[in-house]
């Protein structure tokens, strides 16, 4: 392979890159005027657009090179809240191409859905899960499911019964085996992670209603589901543990040990880097570098040890970043902090690309979110202190608001760089 087929293919990816941080923006950046989030999902797909537009011709001849083009090219223009037909024609030729690429089914099917065709969008999501396994697909079609079975007004239409309870009971068997689906790599946040278990509880929810008589374990199913979901990610981790062991013993093929399995992975993980940053902690530079930087905001001053439980409103807390914990799990990213007092914390944020916060790095915590985080499981004790970041309004990054759109500046940059 040439020289210039690397390059083709390397641009290629930075355009796929491209496009999942536009996708990372969308949900994750909700600022107080809606203005300023459509200007900046402008801005990056234009930038976005630019990439792929670098793709070398010969890049596009194949019939799976130009399905891959075609789907980039209209994810990209579909990013927007409203309907574009342009978006549409370019999915509608990827899957033409190739039919078996099923996240341009997924999004073909979402491009549908906003211009109000729900029966072409539900067969856009059966067509892309027939051709591979897909949780996104399995969302978004219980999500749809529940539509579907809704008439004028959101009231039920009592003739669909039967046939909406047949599709369910096949889907659920379906979403049941999702758990056992590799978790997808996205730097989402608030989705409620666990794919998987949120498509479970729709079902459920969809059931309970649709049955036509009151199905109150499917709705206690459909509760359980979202519980575990929600005490995962809000990192009630004794309860979500407890959640998610419940439901495995109650029924293996869920694979809920396997959630388990990841929380307790991260659980130990952040004892082991605690550890060493507690023997570590004495080489910390003293705490007026932490006021120099602190002086960023015009909040009260606050360490780890004079947060209260919950949100702290009105104050702010400086630290130093001193190791980015790895994992197998989805976000949150975690890192382990130092105050200025030398005290360490586990922050964890969601919404924020990995590469916009590095070791090193100074953090100011606007109105923290503390957790003091201490329980027992399986004869092992964990305790430590925790900050949790939801919004990036939460968040300054040597003093300043990290970029939603870092990853992306840092693409194009490198593609316009001298060889």
């Amino acid at each position: 392979m040439g020289a210039g087929d690397e390059g083709g293919e390397d641009v290629m990816a930075m355009a796929g890159s491209a496009a999942d941080e536009l996708y990372t923006l969308r949900d994750s950046f909700f600022p107080a005027d809606i203005l300023e989030k459509d200007s900046k999902l402008k801005s990056l797909a234009d930038s976005a657009l630019q990439i792929l537009d670098a793709v070398p011709e010969a890049k596009r001849t194949s019939p799976l090179q130009r399905a891959s083009f075609e789907y980039l090219r209209g994810k990209i223009l579909d990013v927007f809240p409203v309907y574009r037909k342009e978006a549409e024609d370019h999915l509608s030729k990827a899957v033409k191409l190739n039919p078996s690429l099923s996240d341009a089914w997924l999004c073909l099917g979402n491009c549908i859905w906003k211009k109000g065709d729900l029966a072409s969008a539900r067969n856009c999501f059966s067509l892309g899960l027939s051709k591979a396994p897909n949780k996104k697909i399995l969302c978004q079609l219980s999500m749809l499911e529940r539509k579907l079975a809704q008439g004028n007004g959101h009231t039920l239409q009592l003739k669909t019964f039967d046939s909406i309870s047949k599709i369910l009971r096949t889907k659920l068997k379906v979403w049941k085996k999702a758990f056992g689906l590799p978790k997808e790599r996205s730097p989402w946040m608030l989705r409620m992670e666990i794919l998987g278990v949120n498509c479970l509880g729709n079902a459920c929810l969809t059931s309970f209603f649709v049955n036509g008589v009151p199905d109150y374990n499917r709705l206690f199913q459909s509760i359980k589901a979202y519980q575990n979901a929600a005490n995962k990610y809000l990192q009630n981790y004794q309860r979500a543990l407890t959640g998610f062991e419940a439901a495995a013993l109650k029924d293996p093929g869920l694979n809920a040990f396997e959630e388990v399995r990841k929380i307790v992975n991260v659980l130990d993980k952040i004892e082991d880097a605690m550890k060493v940053q507690f023997r570590k902690k004495n080489k910390d530079p003293p705490s007026s570098l932490f006021a120099e930087v602190s002086k960023s905001s015009s909040q009260g001053r606050a360490t780890i040890k004079t947060l209260a439980e919950g949100q702290n409103k009105s104050v702010a807390l400086t630290g130093r970043v001193l190791h980015f914990l790895k994992h197998d799990d989805a976000p949150p990213l975690y890192y382990i902090v130092c105050d200025s007092e030398q005290n360490c914390f586990v922050l964890s944020i969601y919404g924020l690309h990995s590469n916009a916060l590095k070791e090193g790095d100074w953090v100011t915590l606007l109105e923290p979110y503390h957790q003091s985080v201490d329980f027992s499981w399986k004869n092992k004790h964990y305790g430590f202190s925790s900050i949790r970041v939801d919004f990036m309004g939460q968040l300054l990054v040597n003093g300043k608001a990290p970029s939603a759109h870092l990853a992306v500046q840092s693409m194009i940059q490198a593609q316009h760089k001298p060889s």
